[in-house]
């Protein structure tokens, strides 16, 4: 129902930033929670960022202070800001779609096939 295109990921120098991009389409891009999830080679999914379709933002404590979502509705599209990058931040992120908050957080819903972010010492 929903399909999702993530771009700007790339290779970038800890202390540098990168701005990713999810393009949304195929259902209505207003009525869904959009977020970010990352995943380090051989390590879980994480949860990085959500913004509700009100406006409400929640992010990881990993990235508090560095990272910012936003979204245009007009353009059906979410960002991720992403500031002051560390190494640890390395993996391929993610974009989701889902309906509720809670079934965000809990890796339900639609999702892009991904874009990496590598972040060099």
């Amino acid at each position: 129902q929903v399909q999702l295109v993530e771009s700007g990921g790339g290779l970038v120098q800890a202390g540098g930033s990168l701005r990713l991009s999810c393009a949304a389409s195929g259902r209505t891009f207003d009525v869904f929670a959009m977020g970010w999830f990352r995943q380090a080679p051989g390590k879980e999914r994480e949860f990085v960022a959500l913004i509700s379709s009100g406006g409400t933002i929640h992010y990881a404590d990993s990235v508090k202070g560095r990272f910012t979502i936003s979204r245009d509705n007009a353009k059906n599209t979410v960002y991720l800001q992403m500031n002051t990058l560390k190494p640890e931040d390395t993996a391929v992120y993610s974009c989701t779609a889902d309906r509720t908050i809670a079934t965000m957080r809990a890796g339900v819903g639609y999702w892009g096939q991904g874009t990496q972010v590598t972040v060099s010492s």
